[in-house]
């Protein structure tokens, strides 16, 4: 019998096991943690229709009007459905200061400089946490795989995952800055619109496959809550049998 044909064992099958779960696990946290399709739709949508109505009728307050609109219309089917609305709401915020912003200035592309304002600070947190020993992708997605800081002192190969994932997104919204901020200055304002919105997904896609990529090679999260209720389980225990052995012989 060859390699080729030689049967897979039962190990190397609870192994595979193991890692299609991990996998499996690791996608379903950061669909939560980044708000999946949904969450997408709701970043994109105000933005690309303040654009689309601006590009039209190049009225500043019609497009403020619109976005705003559909933003709080997202929020309205969300708490409909009873759904998670922190997506939503800060679509809202953003679109809010962007509005404020645009109308103090009369300039139609102040509409975006509260968010790029926000992706550079973003990009900066995700690089300065990752030095200092601390990356903001494990803050973030911790409490989501049920591991909290546990990853800091006890998982280190779980910690490098996190620091490589939070380079690979602070690089990358470094990158889109790079692009954005001189279309800002010198840009027409009906194209940077367009192209801003254009950048909304593709630098977030690859920077939550990149993420995805890292964790599912990494140890798997230590779960801590477990950890916990199996420790309060165990001292339960512990008392109950204590009050056993204390307790006065019964005498027949």
């Amino acid at each position: 019998m060859t390699s080729l044909d030689k049967p897979t064992s039962d190990t190397d099958r609870t192994t595979d096991q193991q890692e299609a779960d991990a996998r499996a696990v690791t996608e379903a946290a950061l669909f939560e943690a980044f708000g999946g399709v949904r969450g997408m739709v709701e970043t994109v949508l105000p933005g690309l229709l303040f654009v689309t109505i601006f590009t039209i009728d190049k009225s500043l307050t019609n497009s403020a009007v619109a976005a705003v609109a559909v933003s709080l219309a997202l929020v309205a089917v969300r708490l409909i459905r009873k759904d998670t609305v922190k997506h939503a709401f800060s679509g809202v915020f953003g679109v809010a200061f962007g509005v404020v912003f645009a109308k103090m200035t009369g300039n139609a592309k102040d509409f975006y400089l509260p968010g790029m304002l926000y992706t550079l600070g973003l990009a900066l947190a995700y690089l300065v946490s990752t030095v200092a020993g601390l990356p903001l992708i494990g803050l973030i997605l911790g409490p989501v795989f049920k591991e909290n800081l546990s990853w800091r002192t006890r998982n280190p190969g779980r910690k490098k995952a996190y620091a490589k994932a939070s380079y690979a997104w602070g690089l990358i919204l470094l990158a889109k800055c790079a692009i954005l901020f001189p279309l800002y200055w010198w840009g027409d304002t009906t194209q940077f619109g367009w192209v801003l919105v254009a950048l909304k997904i593709p630098p977030f896609l690859l920077a939550v496959y990149l993420t995805w990529v890292f964790l599912a090679k990494a140890p798997p999260p230590i779960d801590v809550f477990a950890e916990m209720e199996a420790e309060e389980q165990a001292e339960k225990a512990r008392k109950e049998a204590a009050a056993a052995e204390a307790a006065p012989g019964q005498e027949f």
